[in-house]
């Protein structure tokens, strides 16, 4: 049979939360994943069944050492709050978020590890979770518990919030096994907020369920579209009203000044609209929603992919913090925007926060973190800074609880929630690749027939992916792919034949008779390029990763004494350097960029690449050092307007960057010196 390969562009229609165009004229019959129920609008991407994607290489790796360090073991290494006295296990301890949080990390990493172990584990929690259910449908933990328990909370048996969290695991525990038990316990339950919210509204107890409503939401409406209970479509409607109107705020000026909002909330709460524009006032909400994220981007952004705040908004000073949790949340909240309004660029953030971010404010074996994370970062060492919030000085340092312990607990989701994002469904029953990693993904297409397709890739650190596809039969289906738009040479090979390509569009699809041993080649050729952040400095980027200073590092393990050690566990770990950070880029017109900034890849990616020993990519460049820029209250000082005539520059010295997410001391945003001519 002749082959035919049809290939359309459907960035466009993506944007606003219009349905992506097929590669052909949609089939007649059902998908084989369903989307959403009438009266939802349809999302875009459809998520697949949890375990049906499976990471491989280096993050792979990265969810070993997760399983093998905090997430698989903080029932040992927390005991306190996570065995047995917490109160999602029947116990009179901990009964708010920490426990839900934990778990919301744990259980997809089992299903997609298939770790028996660790499946058995979660269960647990998910057993006491749904047998602690009351008659009037009210679930989780309804005891209160002593006072003398350091960093958790009081007596908030009846507070919305931590449900929301526990709900969110009681979801992607169905997705991964159908327990009918889920929808049992969660019908019940949102008739019982559909009977007490409008008495007891999101915030009767606390301020952080008005704010993170957008997580109940979002469950509600799954629920839905399973039962098609009415009732949930009326609850819909009470727990967006009743929700922090972020609406309102984004279409506010100057609705990110410092302080207006706690980081977490904000990264949480993003989402909310694009999950209530599923149900009414879509194009608009989903309008104001990507408003609201350039403002974030432009105003409180980072290169590494966060923002600033630390733990109210803090401005784009590359010396504030950036929390972990916000991260954690910032990441799942686009995943979600991404399936429902189909905008390419919440994807790329999600691959910008996982390959830069992250790693870096998490240590090799996953058993030490930071609260917060500096852009600028020169000495991780025990001490108060220009934070909103400090916590005895412990924020910076790579402990189990330094800071503040909700990150010990909520740290888990990121990588996980990263794997079940990299690969989604469509109605036209094709899948879509949509953010890139080693993987692989099992699903069904096109006249339900299931396929395997390995993605081999050592990306984000290499230009080259290749697509094996499995199939015991011929199979006709759309297969989408994004482009990076930081890409200009994108080139797609089937089977060695080239696909013409236009690459000013974000999205390609191949619509074609797919058969065993087929391969896709996508080369996504990378190149240097300067971004400008705050006062003016540049960063440096190629692909997406960011490059950062490489510093000697020296960490010394230290002990917490007095009553650090009640709040903050036994020991941590410093890091400090004799490495000289204080230096300025050398401005060069853009056709230079190339021959000013020398690139190496490795010819081999070892299989954990996160740490300074093991970067895989180095770039060489000039750099002169500024003799007025020095430490300031154990930070970078103030950041050094770039290009102000008359600047003082010292030496000029050649120096090494390497990818952010190895680092744990940096520089990443430079004072430029010399005529800057780059756009």
């Amino acid at each position: 049979m002749k082959k035919s390969i049809y290939i359309t562009y459907a960035a466009a229609a993506l944007f606003l939360g219009v349905t992506f165009l097929s590669c052909q004229k949609k089939s007649e019959s059902a998908s084989i994943y369903p989307n959403n129920r009438s009266p939802l609008a349809e999302n875009s991407f459809i998520e697949l069944p949890l375990g049906a994607i499976q990471a491989e290489g280096w993050l792979k790796e990265r969810l070993i050492r997760q399983k093998n360090g905090l997430t698989g073991h903080l029932d040992e290494f927390y005991p306190l709050v996570m065995g047995e006295s917490n109160g999602w296990l029947g116990g009179d301890g901990d009964q708010w978020e920490r426990g839900p949080y934990w778990l919301d990390g744990l259980l997809p990493l089992a299903y997609i590890l298939d770790d028996d172990t660790l499946k058995q584990k979660a269960l647990r929690w998910v057993d006491h979770s749904i047998n602690s259910q009351r008659e009037d449908g009210y679930f989780g933990p309804q005891t209160s518990y002593p006072n003398d328990i350091p960093g958790v909370q009081r007596d908030n048996s009846d507070d919305w919030w931590p449900k929301m969290v526990m709900l969110k695991v009681l979801q992607q525990y169905y997705s991964a096994t159908n327990d009918e038990r889920v929808i049992s316990l969660m019908t019940k339950y949102f008739h019982y907020q559909l009977k007490e919210l409008p008495d007891k509204p999101l915030d009767f107890r606390t301020f952080w369920p008005k704010y993170r409503g957008g997580d109940n939401l979002m469950v509600a409406l799954w629920l839905y579209n399973i039962t098609g209970d009415s009732e949930l479509l009326k609850l819909a409607d009470i727990i967006y009203k009743q929700t922090f109107d972020y609406y309102t705020t984004f279409n506010t000026y100057n609705w990110w000044h410092t302080g207006s909002m706690h980081c977490v909330n904000l990264a949480q709460g993003l989402k909310t609209l694009a999950v209530y524009a599923q149900y009414k006032n879509k194009e608009d909400n989903l309008s104001v929603l990507k408003k609201g994220f350039t403002d974030m981007i432009t105003f409180l952004g980072y290169p590494h992919g966060g923002f600033g705040g630390d733990e109210a908004l803090h401005g784009n000073n590359p010396t504030q913090g950036t929390e972990l949790c916000t991260l954690m949340e910032y990441m799942f909240s686009l995943g979600k925007m991404l399936q429902i309004s189909g905008d390419l660029d919440y994807a790329e953030q999600m691959e910008r926060i996982a390959f830069n971010a992250l790693p870096a404010q998490i240590d090799d074996e996953f058993m030490n973190r930071q609260y917060f994370q500096q852009t600028n970062q020169v000495c991780a060492a025990k001490h108060d800074r220009n934070f909103d919030v400090n916590h005895a000085g412990t924020d910076l340092l790579f402990s189990l609880l330094g800071g503040y312990p909700c990150c010990t607990a909520n740290m888990h989701q990121g990588f996980p929630k990263f794997v079940q994002n990299l690969w989604h469904a469509t109605s036209d029953n094709g899948l879509a690749l949509l953010i890139y990693s080693p993987s692989k993904v099992k699903a069904k297409v096109g006249d339900g027939t299931e396929v395997l397709i390995e993605e081999k890739t050592d990306y984000p650190f290499s230009e080259n992916i290749i697509l094996s596809v499995n199939v015991e039969k011929e199979v006709d289906f759309p297969l989408y792919l994004r482009i990076p738009s930081w890409c200009t040479e994108a080139s797609v090979k089937i089977n060695g034949t080239l696909v013409d390509m236009n690459p000013e569009n974000n999205l390609l699809c191949i619509q074609r008779i797919w058969k065993q041993g087929d391969e896709v080649q996508i080369s996504f050729p990378q190149e240097v390029r300067i971004s400008t952040w705050y006062e003016r400095s540049a960063s440096i980027e190629r692909g997406p990763l960011v490059f950062a200073l490489k510093m000697n590092e020296t960490w010394t393990k230290k002990n917490f004494e007095g009553e650090d050690k009640k709040w903050h566990g036994v020991d941590y770990f410093e890091i400090t350097s004799d490495t000289p950070w204080n230096y300025a880029l050398v401005s060069c017109k853009k056709e230079e960029i190339s021959n000013q900034y020398q690139v190496s890849v490795a010819d081999k990616i070892v299989s954990y690449p996160w740490n300074v020993q093991n970067a895989p990519i180095t770039v060489r460049t000039i750099a002169r050092q500024l003799p007025h820029w020095q430490m300031y209250n154990q930070s970078a000082g103030p950041q050094p307007y770039s290009i102000a005539y008359g600047m003082p520059a010292g030496r000029t010295d050649s120096v090494t960057l390497i990818p952010y997410g190895c680092t744990k001391l940096r520089i990443a945003e430079f004072p430029v010196v010399g005529p800057y001519t780059i756009k």
